[in-house]
């Protein structure tokens, strides 16, 4: 099997995959923000550091997005 075949036939199921974890990661954040903060309702302010689980999601998500931005460039591509 050639590479180029491997990676066709693979593409797919890996930008699959990580459609699924970026939706993951995203819906798992913990927010401060309630549903009115999404439509400009009132903000908390301040500033926020994100400690434990929430620096691991956060940092996930930029991983995860950033992969599956490659992917999407690499099956335009080919």
């Amino acid at each position: 099997m050639d590479y180029m075949e491997l990676l066709e036939s693979t593409l797919p199921w890996v930008q699959i995959v990580l459609s699924v974890l970026l939706v993951a990661a995203v819906l798992l954040q913990q927010t401060g923000a309630s549903l009115g903060g999404a439509f400009g309702g009132a903000d908390q302010g301040g500033y926020h550091t994100r400690r434990g689980a929430e620096r691991v999601f956060f940092f996930a998500t930029i991983v995860l997005g950033i992969l599956f931005a490659v992917t999407a460039f690499i099956a335009l591509l080919i």
